[in-house]
Formats: structure tokens, sequence, C-alpha cells
């Protein structure tokens, strides 16, 4: 089954005739209607026997489809339908090639990669907290994520403190406090753009990616630092807004990340 959002990337599901390209690989489509909730048809589906679970949409809609595919231990595919597709990049696949990919439902190599966690809530590429939604705007976020953030929070920020209240202690013990940004992703991403269409080299490494950035006119320190980590603790003195695979979302004052290792099957088409 192929859930469909015909909204994300500006349409690009419906000018690929996606659908009717699925019946035809007899792949049963879902277009989803506003008001729709994807996780309950998602779970709909995968009780009523559902072999192969695809979304076709946003990272966003991506990470819902995913974690039900997971919990139920069915395979899943990714249709890269949404605007940036940064899960469908790090996978390897062709982001405007949306018919190609439906030859994961049939013809396909599987895998098995891993999920972050964050409250008991899987994502597929990361959590952000601080400033972010103006970083992820440029042109230069993909090339120079860590380098971007850096530079937005620096223009955007000026002394003041992003998240206030906020502490987490890095891998050499150094306690970081009201930081500008942190960023945690599933698998860490390459400190230079690789020699392929993706930021992560990996998706089945078993570790956390961790980026904090300290707001400027603080304390004298590093401005950033970047580590690898299994799991990993922020408290906050309030809930805190964030960034989870690119949608908002409000988390408890205490957020444990951790990774769930090899926790979702992922098909790909055989040609890529």
């Amino acid at each position: 089954m192929l859930f469909i959002n015909p909204r994300s990337g500006g349409g690009r599901a419906g000018r690929a005739r996606l659908a009717e390209v699925a019946r035809e690989h007899d792949i049963e489509p879902v277009v989803l209607e506003p008001g729709d909730d994807l996780g309950a048809l998602a779970e709909d589906a995968a009780a009523d026997g559902a072999d192969v679970l695809g979304m076709a949409g946003g990272d966003g809609s991506l990470a819902v489809v995913a974690s039900i595919a997971s919990a139920h231990g069915i395979p899943f595919v990714c249709v890269p339908a949404g605007t940036r597709n940064h899960f469908a990049r790090d996978l390897g696949l062709d982001p405007d090639d949306l018919v190609g990919a439906l030859d994961a439902f049939t013809d396909a190599l599987e895998a098995s990669i891993d999920l972050g966690d964050v409250n008991g809530r899987p994502f597929l590429n990361n959590v952000s907290l601080g400033v972010y939604g103006t970083a992820v705007q440029r042109d230069s976020y993909r090339d120079a994520k860590a380098r971007t953030l850096f530079e937005t929070a620096a223009e955007a920020l000026g002394p003041s403190a992003a998240l206030p209240g906020v502490r987490l202690v890095d891998d050499l013990g150094v306690v970081h406090t009201d930081p500008a940004v942190i960023l945690v992703s599933n698998n860490p991403y390459a400190p230079r753009r690789p020699a392929r269409t993706g930021m992560r080299p990996v998706l089945d490494s078993g570790w956390l990616g961790v980026l904090v950035l300290s707001r400027p006119g603080g304390p004298p320190r590093r401005p950033g630092h970047v580590w690898t980590a299994r799991s990993l603790n922020v408290t906050a003195s309030d809930a805190v807004t964030a960034g989870l695979d690119g949608e908002a979302v409000r988390l408890d004052p205490t957020v444990h990340f951790a990774i769930r290792p090899r926790a979702l099957r992922v098909r790909v088409a055989r040609a890529v």
C-alpha cells in the first residue's frame, strides 16, 4: 500500500501521475485528503495485512508511516515526493524519480536501518531544538549543515538565549547550558558533503549524531561541539518546541534521545 500526500513538494505526486502508475504496478494507492489521520490509516493498513507500506511525501509524513511499519515488522518504501527529500537522498534515491522508486515494491533490495527515538517517538532524520527554521531555508544547508546552523544562529540570536533553562552534558563531560542549537540525528552527518546525494554516510551505525551550538555572547567557550552517542538526555525548565523530521512538535521538559538499531526494514529499487 502506498500513501500519497498530493500537497507535498508543490504537487509533485500529481504531476508524476503517481497514483495511476501505482495501480498499474498492482500497488494500492491511498491519496490523502485534508483532515485524514495518516497514522491511523497506516495502522489500519498494517492491521489488515499489508505486506509493504510506502509513503510519497515529505520527511514528516515518511516518519509517520515508517514508524508504523517498524512497529509491525513490515518493510517500508520511500517515494521522494517532498521538497527537500532528505531521507530519500540519504537512502541513495534519485529525488527526481518518483515513478522509479515504485520498483521497490516488487524488484527490491532490502536492508535494516536505524531509527532515532525521542521520548518514545521514532524519527528518521533528526530532531532540532533552537535556531533551525531559518537555517533550513538557506541553499547552503544541505552542503554545509553545521556551518549554516552556526552562521544563522550568530546572525539571528545576538546575545539572547534560544533555549533558556536547557542543560545537557557532552561526551567530554562538559555541561552546556542555554545553547542556541541542539541537533540530534539518526546516525551522524558527514563533516563534508560526500560523493553522493545524501549527507549521512550510513544509516545503520547504531549511533546518534549530536551537534550543540553555544549562544553568541555567552561565557568564553568553543562555539560548538559535535559527537556521537547511543543516548542523550536534555533537561529544560519548561516544555520545548522542536522540529522532528521537519515537523513542529512540543516535547516534555525532560527529553531522552536514543537509537533503535536496525529497527526499520527498508526496500529500495534494485536499480538504485
